[in-house]
């Protein structure tokens, strides 16, 4: 009788057990998703195009569907390489990489840059992108350049840039987060051939634009939008769910100094980084004294975590895109904008400490 009543005993704690596991496991939270993210980048090696895809990729709050290669800081070409040579060395296999082709008239433009410049001038940095150098003859040919006696192990899709966003977003509707860190062309060709994606997507984010303070490549306009600016206005004026804008107004006051340069190459133990860091056009300017911005990097940091923000204002906005001094400018209205603009969450200070945390476990990951 007394093991009959132990053995009784032992099956009613187990099946409490059991029941009390089922009610927490029924209580317990789903798993929050993934952010969906879909890179458009005028990708440049680490700092700041390549940072902000690597931040994007290690993050456990983002799934990072693929990469589209805008002409801009680099032609696409170039930046198609530091694309893929960068996902090989963290590893990655399964992101695509789709190349965008420049617009003719940006061709044309580019021809003529320097009369461009004599005309309307220059603001305080000097950088010039793709607008300063000759055109590679291809991905590959950038690649053998840059990474000499390297087999590349990936290679872009075949798809165009714009096809593959459309594709991207029609695949899945409403959960599509379009960071757009390079000017808009990409994003305005898939707008043009299927503008139904517009309302599809959960929003865009971008590092474009000068709003409360003049601009960098000129007076009046910032880089990503001075190299194209019909593209902005057609991609700004769309109708999104929603528009998050961090402008030159933030990024100027997130400064990275020579001993954060240097604190970030020696953390790094994978070789291909260690290399890029090294050949880094910042290695020599930062010795100066002098600090560089972070612009890309605080798109990617407020996506991963929305608590980077710490003053923002919504607003209408709109681009100049009519050529002349202020060709490239963004605007916003206070009262009475103009017929067809769209609001826009638009970024004016984020938390530097946190972003630099953000950074060294990025960095010391590496």
């Amino acid at each position: 009788m007394k093991n009959l009543l132990k053995k009784w005993e032992k099956c009613c704690r187990a099946v409490c057990c059991l029941a009390a596991a089922a009610t927490f496991a029924f209580a317990m939270p789903a798993a929050e998703a993934k952010e969906m993210v879909l890179l458009d980048t005028d990708m440049v090696e680490m700092f700041d195009d390549g940072v902000a895809m690597i931040m994007l990729e290690k993050s456990p709050e983002i799934e990072l569907l693929g990469v589209t290669v805008v002409s801009g800081n680099t032609w696409a070409e170039d930046g198609a390489a530091f694309t893929i040579r960068q996902l090989e060395a963290l590893g990655v296999k399964d992101v695509p990489v789709a190349i965008g082709e420049p617009k003719q008239e940006t061709l044309e433009r580019f021809a003529n840059i320097d009369e461009e410049t004599h005309k309307f001038g220059r603001g305080h940095d000097s950088h010039m992108g793709a607008a300063g150098y000759a055109r590679p003859e291809s991905w590959e040919a950038s690649y053998q350049q840059n990474y000499e006696g390297v087999t590349p192990t990936l290679e872009p899709i075949d798809e165009a840039a714009e096809d593959f966003i459309i594709q991207t977003i029609k695949e899945h509707p409403g959960e599509v987060t379009i960071m757009a860190i390079g000017p808009c062309t990409n994003i305005a060709r898939a707008i043009e051939k299927a503008p139904e994606i517009v309302p599809m997507a959960k929003r865009i984010a971008y590092m474009s634009g000068s709003f409360f303070q003049q601009g960098n490549v000129t007076p009046a306009a910032e880089f990503n939008v001075w190299i194209d600016p019909e593209s902005a206005k057609t991609v700004m004026r769309a109708p999104w769910k929603e528009q998050i804008i961090v402008p030159l107004d933030a990024c100027e006051k997130m400064r990275l100094m020579d001993e954060d340069f240097r604190s970030f190459r020696q953390m790094i133990k994978n070789p291909v980084f260690k290399m890029m860091m090294a050949r880094h056009y910042l290695v020599e300017y930062l010795k100066s004294g002098k600090p560089t911005f972070i612009w890309d990097v605080l798109t990617a940091a407020l996506l991963i975590d929305p608590s980077v923000i710490t003053e923002e204002v919504t607003m209408p906005i709109d681009v100049n895109d009519v050529w002349s001094p202020s060709y490239g400018q963004t605007l916003a209205y206070i009262t009475a904008q103009p017929d067809g603009t769209q609001k826009a969450r638009i970024v004016k200070t984020v938390d530097q400490h946190k972003i630099l945390a953000m950074l060294t476990k990025v960095f010391g990951e590496l």
